[in-house]
């Protein structure tokens, strides 16, 4: 009976532990087929529990708008640094200390509000059957240009509904100003592109033949040849709008109420071995020193040096989803 009765005991205190442990609750805009299996090596390594809500940039940002102080997120993990850079604004973020900030190689934001933890590149992504590499143009802006010449009306692919062509759209006005990205985005209009909901839905339309290029994300042309399809990926020229790096990142919000968790799961998505699944896994470039890359992919510095030298927390997203209303491509 005594032996029971500390049985009891033990299994009310292993419960009561668990009750006290407090939850660690995310604001992913990050996709939960990509990511999820991480939040799950942390909360096995740790102990801490994680809850993950999911959505876009554009939603969480409203919903953490909506709560205010009420909201329980403790962390903003972004697929965008604009997303990040728009929270750090609006004053939803905590200053970070040097501890976290000094692991990123690039991207570290004058707010210091949060970190950058993985890089995408835009790329070009084309059909090799149909396109021969040395024949494409060297900038995003000949696009058009390029297309009508090779008789590709109604064969150019692209996704204006997905956050990364926004931020590209973002990019160019950066760069070129709005006109000259209105003139890009009525140019292409012209060429009949057929839009697709997603980038791997683009991507298996010109591995089918349905289309012969598109803009995308370089990590989703690395996840179709690792499948044993053949699709060519091209960079433009160094600075170019259509290489614009895609910087995802987090930060803790002012309303976390687990400071000290949050904290260690912002550490971890810097280790090593954090780092080495966002390459090995998704195809993303790290953001830490002392991973193996993708020998498929550039190296680190060469990737770097594609992108256009912006302000990633600045990229003027709702001026991007406007002009694409203007021109009906949204």
């Amino acid at each position: 009976m005594m032996k029971r009765f500390f049985l009891t005991l033990a299994a009310f205190a292993t419960l009561g532990a668990l009750a006290q442990s407090p939850t660690l609750t995310i604001y992913s805009g990050r996709g939960q087929s990509l990511v999820e299996p991480l939040v799950k090596q942390f909360e096995a390594e740790t102990g801490i529990r994680v809850q993950v809500r999911y959505g876009n940039d554009a939603q969480i940002l409203a919903a953490l708008q909506e709560e205010g102080a009420r909201s329980p997120a403790d962390i903003f993990w972004a697929n965008t640094a604009g997303a990040l850079g728009q929270a750090s604004a609006k004053g939803l973020l905590r200053p970070l200390g040097d501890t976290l900030l000094k692991k990123p190689v690039a991207f570290v934001p004058a707010s210091k509000t949060w970190v950058p933890v993985t890089m995408r590149l835009r790329v070009l992504a084309y059909n090799p059957n149909r396109i021969k590499a040395e024949e494409l143009p060297e900038s995003l802006l000949d696009l058009p240009r390029f297309a009508r010449e090779k008789g590709l009306v109604g064969r150019v692919g692209w996704t204006p509904t997905y956050s990364s062509f926004q931020d590209m759209v973002a990019g160019m006005i950066a760069l070129h100003g709005e006109e000259k990205t209105r003139e890009w985005l009525l140019a292409m209009k012209a060429l009949s592109p057929k839009a697709y909901p997603s980038n791997p839905a683009m991507l298996d339309a010109i591995r089918a033949g349905e289309v012969d290029l598109g803009s995308t994300n370089h990590y989703y042309v690395v996840r179709f040849r690792r499948a044993g399809y053949r699709l060519g990926m091209h960079h433009f020229r160094d600075g170019d709008a259509g290489n614009l790096a895609l910087v995802t990142g987090a930060g803790i919000l002012k309303t976390s109420k687990n400071l000290a968790a949050a904290t260690r799961f912002l550490t971890f998505l810097l280790s090593p071995q954090a780092q080495q699944y966002f390459v090995g896994n998704i195809g993303e470039y790290p953001l830490v020193k002392g991973v193996v890359l993708d020998p498929n992919l550039l190296p680190l510095e060469e990737a770097l040096a594609k992108s256009p030298k912006l302000d990633f927390e600045k990229l003027p997203l709702d001026r991007a989803l406007r002009l694409l209303r203007e021109t009906g491509v949204l």
